[in-house]
Order: C-alpha cells, then sequence, then structure tokens
C-alpha cells in the first residue's frame, strides 16, 4: 500500500491560501490531532538555523504549527540537539541564544524552548535497535524520547556529506546526542596538502582540535590526526581550495546508510505518534548548519506532510529532481539529481533506499494535492 503524502504549492491569490493556511490545511489531512493527547508533551522538532544563516525555517510557519497543537490541548515545545562541531549552537546557553535571535523564543512562539540533549549534548537515553546493519543501540536525546509525540519539520535543502537534508536526517542528526552524533559520522576528513593553501581556517574551526598547521620544507599545509579527528566534516565548509577531503569517500554511502538507523531509532518508541512536514522552500546546496545561505538551487515548490518519514523525503527528492534547476552550469536542469550534481561524491538516495529496507517506511508514495 502506497503512503500518502499531501502535498500544497506555492500558488496564492488570496489570504485563505497563504502559507499558514496551507499548513493548517496539511495538518488536518496528515491527522495531527490523531496523535495528540490532551496534556500530552508534544515535541516540535526544527532547526534554530546557525547564527549568519537566514534561510532556516521562518518563525511564522513554526507558529502556526504550534497554535493547531495548543488547540488540541496538548502541550507542545520547540526543541534541537547541540552540534557536534563548533558554532552558535555547541552547548544549550549558545544553542537558546540563537534561536532566540532567529525568533524562535517563548515569547513569539507560545511555547517553551527546550534543548533536547542537555547543556552539552549528554543528556540521552540507550534505545536498542534490532536487524540492522551498523547499529544495536541509538543515543537519543532525552526530552525528545520522553515527549508523547512529536511533529517533525524539516527545511528540505542540500548537504555536503548528506546529499540532502530532510525528515529523515531531522530524526538522526536531530534528534542524538553528542555520541550519537559521533556514531554516525564514524569517518574522517584528511588534507591534500598539494591544495593547501595554509590559511588556517580549518584549524580555528575545528572543535576537536585534530588539525595543526606542519611545514615539509618550505611548503606549509594543515594536517589532520585521525586520532583526534570527530569527522564532524566543519572544516569542509570553510576550505575555500576544498583542500579537506573526506578519507574514504566510499564512507559516503555507509554514512547515509547510519543516518537511516539512526532515524529508526528516533522514533521507536513513537513509531504512530509523528507527523512530518517537508518545506521545499529556500533550497540551497547546504544545510542551515553553516553560517551563510547560498542562492536557492530551484524556485520554491511547495510543502509536504506525511505520517511517513521515508515516502515525504522521497516525494521530496522526486519534486526537486524534476524542478528546472537554477543554476547557471545545468542549463535548464531538469530530472537530474540536483544535490548529487552539487556534491558530486555524495549518496543521498541511500537515505529513503536503506530506510526503506529496514522498515522505517516506504517508498512507494501517493503524492495528493490538496
Amino acid at each position: 500500500m502506497k503512503a500518502k503524502v499531501y502535498f500544497a504549492d506555492m500558488h496564492c491569490r488570496k489570504q485563505a491560501d497563504n502559507k499558514t493556511a496551507k499548513i493548517e490545511k496539511l495538518c488536518e489531512a496528515v491527522g495531527l490531532k490523531n496523535i495528540l493527547k490532551k496534556d500530552g508533551l508534544t515535541a516540535i522538532k526544527l532547526h534554530f538555523g546557525e547564527m549568519g544563516n537566514d534561510t532556516h525555517l521562518r518563525p511564522q510557519l513554526v507558529r502556526k504549527v504550534v497554535d493547531l497543537v495548543k488547540q488540541e490541548k496538548a502541550n507542545p515545545f520547540l526543541t534541537d540537539t547541540n552540534t557536534l562541531y563548533s558554532g552558535s549552537r555547541k552547548n544549550s546557553v549558545d544553542h537558546l541564544e540563537t534561536a532566540y535571535m532567529h525568533g524562535f523564543s517563548p515569547a513569539t512562539m507560545d511555547a517553551p524552548v527546550i534543548i533536547a540533549d542537555g547543556l552539552n549534548g549528554r543528556n540521552q537515553v540507550a534505545v536498542p535497535v534490532e536487524n540492522l546493519k551498523y547499529f544495536k543501540e541509538t543515543y537519543i536525546a532525552r526530552e525528545i524520547y520522553e515527549a508523547d509525540s512529536m511533529v517533525v519539520l524539516s527545511h528540505f535543502k542540500g548537504h555536503l556529506v548528506a546529499g540532502f537534508g530532510g525528515a529523515i536526517k531531522n530524526l538522526s542528526m536531530g534528534c542524538a546526542s553528542f555520541w550519537g552524533k559521533r556514531a554516525q559520522h564514524d569517518t574522517k576528513v584528511r588534507v591534500d596538502a598539494e591544495k593547501c593553501i595554509a590559511c588556517g581556517s580549518c584549524i580555528k574551526i575545528c572543535p576537536a582540535q585534530a588539525l595543526s598547521m606542519k611545514k615539509d620544507g618550505d611548503k606549509k599545509s594543515a594536517f589532520a590526526d585521525r586520532q583526534k579527528c570527530i569527522g564532524c566534516f566543519e572544516c569542509q565548509t570553510v576550505c575555500e581550495p576544498k583542500a579537506v577531503v573526506n578519507e574514504h569517500d566510499a564512507d559516503l554511502c555507509n554514512f547515509a546508510e547510519r543516518i537511516a538507523e539512526y532515524a529508526y531509532g528516533a522514533v521507536q518508541n513513537k513509531r504512530d505518534k509523528v507527523v512530518y512536514l517537508n518545506f521545499l522552500l529556500n533550497i540551497t546546496p547546504d544545510c542551515d548548519c553553516v553560517s551563510w545561505s547560498d542562492a536557492p538551487m530551484v524556485a520554491d515548490i511547495g510543502i509536504l506532510a506525511s505520517a511517513d518519514p521515508v515516502a515525504i523525503d522521497k516525494a521530496s527528492y522526486d519534486l526537486v529532481t524534476k524542478a528546472q534547476s537554477l543554476h547557471p552550469m545545468e542549463n535548464n536542469g531538469i530530472n537530474i539529481d540536483k544535490f548529487a550534481h552539487r556534491w558530486e561524491k555524495t549518496h543521498g538516495y541511500r537515505q529513503f533506499e536503506h530506510a526503506a529496507a529496514i522498515g522505517l517506511g516506504s517508498l512507494e508514495y501517493e503524492l495528493i494535492t490538496i
């Protein structure tokens, strides 16, 4: 049986069809009220955006979901987890300040904002999983695990190692503790000394102090200590000459599969108590974790809703693939994998393929326009 994915495009000529109205229709169609219970705790899982990024989800759209949850007498809270890399969301104090700066505060959202894995990312629950390829247990942020239900709001966009980020990645990296994030990465970087310009940007940003400068004759270059590297890839985002590379490119396929397995672990105790909304707006090449926002790869497409995280990501991927590219190097760019074109060594499609194989959801879907 095909999973149902509800779709609202971006055309609008009246107030009754604006984005918040579309969100209300999508939430009704996907059965939001059916996952909620009176006085139950509902995690609204989103990404607050790194400081300097401005293409993350808009607070007005998130507030509409809060209002709909409260209409059903449930108790919503906005949540995310701290990052593995250095940045404006490394710990809960900085993370909350960033969220408030971006408009996600208790005053504007009419709901608490709670960082789910504690002050430094160690507040977790070990969740057993069975018959998976990589993991026997997953480390999930405690406050997300203990919530009665969850609404997963995902900005669908590119990612330099995952290919793209949608509902599956929002569940996996987004719901994992510090140790869960490390377990998913499980790969290293190295520095191509010939390309390195010895600018030191990677050294400054590395949270594990795994990078240092070395000298070979007259040539200076950065060096990555494999024993210290935690595989967060933050160094790659600031390396202009692209001298920092993955130690094993094949790891990126495994990385996508590990993401799928952590997503599976994130919903083990609430499989029928989660709904998903993917926002195909501002579809940039990079994750909202970077401190900038590139030009969109395609025009805004719409908003999707489903009770199936695999189906909604597959539908989102298909819609972006079919869309006309805005990238000047892709001509009309119709029916090409925009994410693989931008990040050629990634295997984003393995996220939903492996997720379907382990039983997280279905690759077969029915797209229903509302």
